[in-house]
C-alpha cells in the first residue's frame, strides 16, 4: 500500500487530498499544527476508508517542525503534497517583517526542504510524486504571497525536469479561488466574488491527481482558470500589478 504525506492536512485543499488519497488506497501521514484536529481527521479517515492515518504535529515555520517532517520523509513516502500555507490581510508594506519571513519559510523553505527530503527514496524506487500547492497568484505581481507562489512554480518545474527521467513526477498545483478556511484565517473579505469564481477543494484535489498521472508539470484546475492564466501571461506587468489587488488562492 503506497503512503502519502500531506502538509496542512486537516482543512481545505489538504483535507481534500487526504480524502481523495484515502479513497485511492493510500496510507496517510497527516501533518499540521493542531493536535486535536489531526487526531479527529485521522480517526475519521480510518473509519470511512479503512486506511492507516498517521499524524505528525509540526509547525513548518520552525526548525523543529521542518526537521521532524524531513525525518519522516526520509523513512519513505510515495507521494508528498506540500499544501500548508497562509495569507496576509494587507500588502507587504503593512505586514510585520516577522510575518513576511514566516510566509517565505513556509511557502518556500519548507517546500524546498521537504521535497529534497522525499525525493531520494522515490528515486531509489523509480516511482513517486510531489505536488507543491502554488496558486493562480503566482502569475500576478501581488506582493510576498504571489512572489512565494511564483517561486513554487519555478522550483517545481525545475525539479520535474531534473527527476522526470528517473520515474518521479513533480508538479505545481495552481488553483484559483477555493472554498476553504484560507481567506477567513487571513481576514480577507471575499464577499464581492461571484459564485462561479469559486472551486471546491475536492475538485482541486481530483484535477491535481489526474494531471499528476498525466505527467503535467503545472496543474491549473478548471477551464476558466486555465483561460485566466493564459490571458495573464499576455498582459504587461504594469496592468498585472493593478489586477493583483484581487487575491487568488
Amino acid at each position: 500500500m503506497p503512503t502519502a504525506l500531506i502538509t496542512g492536512a486537516t482543512a481545505g485543499i489538504g483535507a481534500a487530498f487526504a480524502r481523495r488519497l484515502a479513497a485511492d488506497g493510500f496510507s496517510l501521514v497527516l501533518v499540521a499544527r493542531d493536535e486535536e484536529r489531526l487526531t479527529a481527521s485521522a480517526e475519521a479517515l480510518h473509519k470511512r476508508y479503512g486506511v492507516t492515518a498517521e499524524t505528525l504535529r509540526a509547525d513548518l515555520t520552525t526548525e523543529e517542525g521542518l526537521a521532524a517532517a524531513e525525518e519522516r520523509l526520509r523513512s519513505g513516502v510515495d507521494l508528498l503534497v506540500n499544501n500548508a500555507g497562509f495569507g496576509h490581510p494587507g500588502g507587504f508594506l503593512d505586514t510585520p517583517m516577522d510575518d513576511e519571513a514566516r510566509m517565505l519559510r513556509l511557502h518556500c523553505e519548507a517546500v524546498l526542504r521537504l521535497t529534497r527530503a522525499g525525493l531520494p527514496y522515490m528515486i531509489s524506487k523509480g516511482r513517486g510524486g510531489v505536488v507543491n500547492v502554488a496558486s493562480v497568484a503566482a502569475f500576478l505581481p501581488g506582493g510576498t504571497y504571489s512572489a512565494s507562489k511564483a517561486w513554487v512554480v519555478n522550483y517545481s518545474t525545475s525539479a520535474a525536469a531534473l527527476v522526470g527521467r528517473r520515474g518521479v513526477r513533480v508538479m505545481a498545483l495552481c488553483p484559483g479561488f477555493v472554498r476553504t478556511e484560507f481567506h477567513g484565517r487571513a481576514r480577507l473579505d471575499m464577499s464581492h466574488l461571484p459564485s462561479f469564481a469559486w472551486l471546491s477543494a475536492d475538485r482541486v484535489a481530483a484535477d491535481a491527481m489526474r494531471d499528476l498521472a498525466r505527467g503535467a508539470w503545472v496543474s491549473i484546475p478548471s477551464a476558466r482558470y486555465k483561460a485566466v492564466v493564459a490571458i495573464l501571461r499576455l498582459l504587461p506587468l504594469n496592468l498585472l500589478g493593478r489586477i493583483a489587488r484581487v487575491r487568488y488562492r
